[in-house]
């Protein structure tokens, strides 16, 4: 079995920045696809971006130009940066590894809060 722990989560004022941190551990025998979700109160749970184990990344329309997704595969680990926070951008963001079986492993989440 693959853990996932997030951590980086944080209250930032609008226009700021966080870099969220999701680091795998368990049985880890190849690079993975991993990524993120969000999930505002309320409202469903929405991929904000994925990269392949080839490092392809995709990302929802809404934090094109604002997000980033990187991994560090020596340390089973895939960053989130993220700048020009706005309020919207509010949620618990989950972390995801998808299986070789194609289930998802998922992280308990971290909270970020934008506001003033």
């Amino acid at each position: 079995q693959v853990q996932l722990v997030e951590s980086g989560g944080d209250l930032v004022q609008p226009g700021g920045s966080l870099r969220l941190s999701c680091l795998a551990s368990g049985r880890i025998s190849r690079i993975y696809p991993m990524g993120w979700y969000r999930q505002a109160p309320g409202k469903q749970r929405d991929l904000v971006a994925s990269i392949t184990s080839g490092g392809i990344r995709n990302y929802a329309g809404s934090v094109k130009g604002r997000f980033a997704i990187s991994r560090d595969n020596a340390k089973n680990t895939v960053y989130l940066q993220m700048n020009s926070l706005k309020p919207e951008d509010t949620a618990v963001y989950y972390c995801y590894l998808e299986n070789f079986d194609h289930t998802r492993s998922w992280g308990p989440g971290t909270q970020v809060t934008v506001s003033s």
